[in-house]
């Protein structure tokens, strides 16, 4: 990250914006808002060669602090992936052909509280010893 890139981006996006990005993504970028999926998270892309290194010029902004990739729904996987051309705003097939009965998307819960745990009702085939202690008289 060089300095004349992160005044050129400060001024850009403004002084709260860069401070937000610094803290949540370690680097400082500007470019277009492509779209804000339904969990609040906003996706950018800078076109611009000579700012983005090639292949990073995509990225998304999360609206959780704690962040991971599975917050990411798949339609903007495969646009920040580069395996969809234009992003699931402007994609006329994402916008027309998304069927009805599709299930709605959750993200990953595994390793937190919210994780699925099943309930066992099958006796374990090693129980645990216990001594059994006679009282003494």
């Amino acid at each position: 990250m060089s300095l004349l890139r992160t005044i050129r981006s400060m001024r850009r996006v403004g002084l709260k914006e860069w401070f937000h990005q610094l803290q949540n993504m370690g680097d400082a970028k500007s470019g277009r808002l492509v779209g804000t999926d339904r969990f609040g998270n906003r996706y950018f892309e800078n076109l611009n060669w000579k700012e983005e290194v090639p292949g990073r010029h995509r990225w998304v902004d999360f609206a959780q602090f704690y962040n991971s990739p599975t917050q990411v729904p798949p339609e903007w996987h495969s646009w920040i992936s580069h395996i969809r051309k234009e992003p699931p705003t402007e994609d006329t097939v994402m916008t027309n052909l998304t069927p009805s009965w599709k299930a709605g998307w959750h993200e990953n819960l595994t390793g937190t509280r919210g994780a699925y745990k099943p309930y066992n009702t099958v006796a374990p085939k090693i129980n645990a010893w216990e001594p059994k202690v006679a009282s003494r008289d």
